[in-house]
C-alpha cells in the first residue's frame, strides 16, 4: 500500500489550477466524447424525419417511428454501462475500458457518416456498446485519482462536469450547424473525428497517470476487503456489511426480468425495421406487449422486495427511500429528455428561426461571444496543461492541440458563414388562398387582417382559371452575391426558401427523378438587398441547456451550501415543478397555432432556462443518495436499479416525444406540452408531500 500512496503524492505534484494535470486530461477526454455524443444526438431525429427527396435529404420516417428507434438507443445507453463497469473492474481495468469504448464509438460515428440503413444501425449499436465501456470508467478513474484526497473530490467533479457541458455545447453547435447547413454525413463525421482525437490524447497521456486505471491486482482487492473498521459501528451498520448472497430464486427472477426488459427495449426496433413483433399480438384479449411489460414489472418488484426484506429495518427503510426516488426519477427524465426528440422537432418546424434587421445583428454578436469566450477559456486551460505536462506526454499534447485547431477552424468557418451571408428580398408569382379556422372562418393576424397561404406557380403547379394569382415575396439568406433584378431559382424546404445554385438544382432534380416527380422550383426576381438577416439552426437551441448550466451551476451550488439547503425530497420535488414550468411556457406559447405556424424563439429559450434550473435542483439528489443510503453489499444492485430507472425515463421520453405529431393532429400542440407540464407538477407535489416519510426512511442521512 505504500507504493500506492507514493504514486498518489507524486501524481499531485503536477498541478493545473490547484488540481492534478491528470484531471484535465480526463476533462478533455470527456469533453470530446460528449462533443461526439451530443453532436450526433441533435442530428439523429432530424435526419430520420427529413424527406427522402429535397436539398438535405433524410430517411423520411414519421416522428413516431424515429422516436421509437431513439427510445431503444437511449434505454440501452444506461444499461450497457452496468456490464462495462464489471468488465473493467475485474478484467481489463478502467483505462483500457475507456480506450476500447472510445474506439468502438469512433467506429460507430464513422459508420453513421455513411448514412446507409445498415451502416446507421451498426453505428448506433457501436455507440451503445462503446458507451457501456466508456461511461462508468471515466468517473472510476477520477475517483481512484482522489481516493487519498477526498477533500478535493467535490471540486474535481465540478471541473469534470464543466468538461461534460463544454463538449455538449460545442458538439451540438458545430455538428448541428454542419449537418443542417452542409449535409447530415458531415455532422456525423465531425463527431467521429473528435471522438478519435480525444481517444488518442487520452491513451498517449498514460505517463501522467502511472498505474491509475490499470487492472487491480488480487492483493489490492484483498486490501479493499480488509480496510473497513467496524469497531465503532452500530449493529445496523455491521448488518449492512454482511453478505446477502443471491439465491436460486433471485437468479430466476433476474433472468425473467432481463429477458422481458430486452424484449421491451428491442420490440419497436424489430417492428419498424423487420415488421417483427417480439411480444404476442394479444394475450387473453389484451395487447400482448402491455401484458408482457406489466408482468415484467411485477416480477422485478418481487425481486426487489425479496432482497430488501432480508435486511434489518433501518437498512431496509433506506433502500426503500432510494426506490421511491428512483420511481420519481422516471418522471423527471421522461420530461427532461424531450430535448432529444420533440423539442428538436418543435424548434425545426414551429419556431421562428429567421431574424432580420437589428435583431439579427444582435443575435450574431451574442452568438459570436457565446462561442468565442468559452473556447478562449478552455484553450487557456489547454495551454496550462501543456506547460505542465509537455515533458511527460508531448505527443498527447500535440494531438490535443490539433483538436483545438480543428474546433477553432470549425467555429471560425461557422461564424464567417453567418456574418458574410447576404439577405435578399425576392418576388415570385403565387396563388393566394386564405387560411381558415376549424369553424371555416378566416384566420386573422394580430392586426385582424386575413392570413393567406401562397402556393408558388411552377412547372409542376399551374393555377386554375378561378385562382387568385398575385405577386408575393420572401426574404432569403445566401452567401453568394446577386444584383437587384437578377433572376434566381428558389426552393422551399421546411417552410424556408433557399436560392439554388447549379449543383444544388441538379441534385434536387435527380432526387425527385428517383420518385418519378419534379421539384417545385420557383423562378423569382431579386428586388431588394436587405441589411441583415440570419437563420438559426434548429440544433442551436439545444446548446442552451449546457449554457444555462455553466451560467447558474455555481449560484445553485451556493444555495445548497447555505442554511437554505432544503431536504432531498423537497429539492427533488422543486426540480420537477420548475422543469414543468418550462413546458407550461411552451404550452402557452404554442396555444392556437396550426400546421405551418411559427412562434417566437423566446418561448423555447425560456423553456430551456426552466428545464436547466429544474435539472440543477434535481441533480444533487441522484447517485449521491444511492451511495449514502445503500449498504456496501447491495450498492451495485441499487446503482443498477437507479440507472434502469433513468433508462426507462429516457425510453419513455423518446416514445412520447415521437407522438408530437399525432397528439398535435388529434388535439393541439399546446396539449402535447401540457402533458409534460401536468405530470411532473403532480409528481413534484407528491415528492414534497412525502418529505416527512422520506426523512423517517432515511434515518438521519442528509
Amino acid at each position: 500500500m505504500q507504493t500506492n500512496t507514493t504514486t498518489q503524492t507524486n501524481f499531485f505534484d503536477t498541478k493545473v489550477l490547484g488540481h492534478p494535470a491528470g484531471l484535465f486530461v480526463l476533462f478533455f477526454t470527456e469533453m470530446w466524447e460528449r462533443f461526439s455524443f451530443y453532436g450526433m444526438r441533435v442530428l439523429l431525429i432530424q435526419f430520420l424525419t427529413m424527406s427522402v427527396i429535397g436539398i438535405n435529404t433524410g430517411w423520411g420516417w414519421n416522428v413516431a417511428d424515429a422516436g421509437a428507434l431513439f427510445a431503444t438507443y437511449a434505454m440501452l445507453l444506461y444499461i450497457t454501462p452496468i456490464f462495462g463497469g464489471i468488465l473493467a473492474d475485474k478484467y481489463i481495468g478502467y483505462r483500457w475500458a475507456v480506450v476500447i469504448g472510445s474506439l468502438i464509438m469512433t467506429l460507430g460515428h464513422a459508420s453513421m457518416a455513411l448514412e446507409g440503413e445498415t451502416f446507421m444501425y451498426i453505428g448506433l449499436g457501436c455507440l451503445v456498446i462503446g458507451t457501456g465501456f466508456f461511461k462508468p470508467n471515466m468517473t472510476s478513474i477520477l475517483s481512484e485519482m482522489y481516493k487519498s484526497f477526498p477533500e478535493k473530490k467535490d471540486g474535481a467533479y465540478t471541473i469534470f462536469y464543466m468538461g461534460v457541458n463544454a463538449g455538449a455545447f460545442f458538439g451540438m453547435m458545430l455538428c448541428g450547424y454542419l449537418g443542417e447547413r452542409v449535409g447530415w454525413h458531415w455532422g456525423f463525421g465531425l463527431a467521429g473525428i473528435f471522438m478519435l482525437l480525444g481517444t488518442l490524447q487520452f491513451w498517449l497521456a498514460k505517463p501522467i497517470f502511472g498505474n491509475i486505471g490499470d487492472v487491480p491486482k488480487e492483493e489490492v482487492r484483498s486490501d479493499k476487503e480488509e480496510v473497513i473498521d467496524t469497531t465503532n459501528m452500530s449493529t445496523d451498520e455491521k448488518d449492512a456489511l454482511k453478505r446477502n448472497p443471491f439465491t436460486t430464486i433471485d437468479y430466476i427472477l433476474i433472468v425473467i426480468t432481463t429477458i422481458i426488459g430486452l424484449m421491451y427495449a428491442f420490440d419497436d426496433v424489430f417492428r419498424i425495421v423487420g415488421n417483427i413483433n417480439l411480444f404476442p399480438t394479444q394475450i387473453m384479449g389484451y395487447d400482448g406487449s402491455t401484458v408482457g411489460i406489466v408482468f415484467g414489472l411485477i416480477v422485478f418488484l418481487v425481486l426487489v422486495i425479496w432482497r430488501i426484506a432480508r435486511y434489518t429495518r433501518i437498512v431496509r427503510d433506506r433502500m426503500i427511500a432510494v426506490i421511491i426516488f428512483a420511481f420519481f426519477t422516471i418522471f423527471f427524465w421522461m420530461s427532461f429528455e424531450q430535448g432529444a426528440t420533440s423539442l428538436v422537432i418543435f424548434a425545426r418546424d414551429n419556431t421562428q428561426r429567421i431574424l432580420s434587421g437589428n435583431i439579427a445583428f444582435l443575435f450574431k454578436i451574442f452568438n459570436t461571444l457565446l462561442t468565442i469566450i468559452p473556447l478562449i477559456l478552455i484553450s487557456y486551460v489547454l495551454y496550462l496543461l501543456a506547460k505542465k505536462t509537455y515533458k511527460k506526454a508531448l505527443v498527447s499534447n500535440i494531438v490535443l492541440i490539433l483538436t483545438f485547431i480543428g474546433v477553432w477552424g470549425a467555429v471560425v468557418w461557422m461564424l464567417d458563414r453567418d456574418w458574410s451571408s447576404h439577405a435578399y428580398q425576392v418576388d415570385y408569382t403565387a396563388v393566394q388562398t386564405p387560411l381558415l379556422n376549424a369553424d371555416g372562418t378566416p384566420k386573422l393576424n394580430d392586426d385582424n387582417e386575413p392570413i393567406y397561404h401562397y402556393q408558388p406557380v411552377t412547372d409542376s403547379f399551374v393555377p386554375n382559371a378561378n385562382d387568385k394569382v398575385v405577386e408575393t415575396s420572401t426574404i432569403i439568406s445566401n452567401r453568394s452575391e446577386y444584383a437587384i433584378g437578377s433572376t434566381v431559382n428558389i426552393y422551399e424546404e421546411l417552410g424556408t426558401y433557399h436560392i439554388l445554385n447549379k449543383e444544388t438544382e441538379d441534385k434536387l432534380i435527380a432526387n425527385y427523378a428517383t420518385q418519378d416527380k419534379k421539384p417545385n422550383i420557383v423562378q423569382a426576381k431579386v428586388t431588394e438587398i436587405k441589411d441583415n438577416q440570419v437563420e438559426i439552426t434548429a440544433s442551436w437551441f439545444s446548446i442552451l441547456n449546457s449554457f444555462f448550466i455553466i451560467a447558474f451551476a455555481s449560484l445553485v451550488s451556493k444555495l445548497w451550501d447555505s442554511k437554505y439547503n432544503p431536504p432531498a425530497a423537497i429539492k427533488y420535488g422543486l426540480g420537477l415543478i420548475i422543469m414543468a414550468i418550462g413546458f407550461g411556457v411552451l404550452a402557452y406559447g404554442a396555444n392556437g397555432i396550426t400546421e405551418g405556424d411559427r412562434v417566437s424563439m423566446m418561448w423555447l429559450v425560456f423553456a430551456y432556462l426552466f428545464h436547466t434550473l429544474g435539472e440543477l435542483f434535481s441533480s444533487p439528489v441522484g447517485l449521491s443518495y444511492v451511495s449514502k443510503l445503500v449498504p456496501a453489499r447491495m450498492i451495485a444492485f441499487m446503482f443498477g436499479m437507479w440507472y434502469l430507472a433513468i433508462a426507462i425515463g429516457n425510453n419513455l421520453a423518446a416514445k412520447l416525444g415521437g407522438q408530437i405529431e399525432h397528439i398535435t393532429e388529434k388535439y393541439s400542440l399546446s396539449t402535447f406540452f401540457l402533458i409534460f407540464t401536468i405530470v411532473p407538477i403532480v409528481a413534484g407535489i407528491l415528492v414534497i408531500a412525502l418529505n416527512p416519510i422520506m426523512k423517517r426512511l432515511m434515518h438521519g442521512v442528509k
